[in-house]
């Protein structure tokens, strides 16, 4: 656990990548529990946990999986939860007065994961 607690603490770039969406997963959980929204958005807000934890879900069953087409099955879910991500991020930012600044980092961070998933699953293709 403290090792965890000191990669998070760094500033620099987590390279794993299951581990930066484990790390976007709680940064979402985190901002969504701060955030204060009526009852109309609560859908919205439970749709973006889901997909944001959804893509380290799926990139952890993906590296279980036991033959090439699962993995890139379970990358291609987990690329498609990235996606999902920004989508209601961006909704989230036209909607709503919040602090822009923090959901543009986490549109940022969701943009780079999904980049990353995605040169994955093309290398692995060949």
């Amino acid at each position: 656990m403290d090792d965890e607690q000191n990669i998070i603490a760094e500033p620099e770039k987590v390279y794993d990548i299951k581990h930066r969406a484990y790390i976007f997963s709680r940064e979402v959980v985190g901002y969504v529990g701060e955030v204060k929204f009526d009852r109309i958005y609560f859908s919205i807000f439970d749709q973006l946990v889901r997909s944001a934890t959804s893509i380290g879900a799926n990139l952890v069953e993906g590296r279980a999986g036991t033959t090439k087409k699962d993995f890139l099955n379970y990358y291609a879910i987990a690329l498609k939860s990235a996606n999902e991500t920004k989508y209601w991020l961006c909704l989230i930012r036209d909607t709503l007065d919040i602090d822009k600044n923090r959901i543009k980092g986490l549109l940022e961070e969701a943009d780079e994961i999904s980049k990353i998933i995605a040169k994955i699953i093309i290398s692995t293709k060949g």
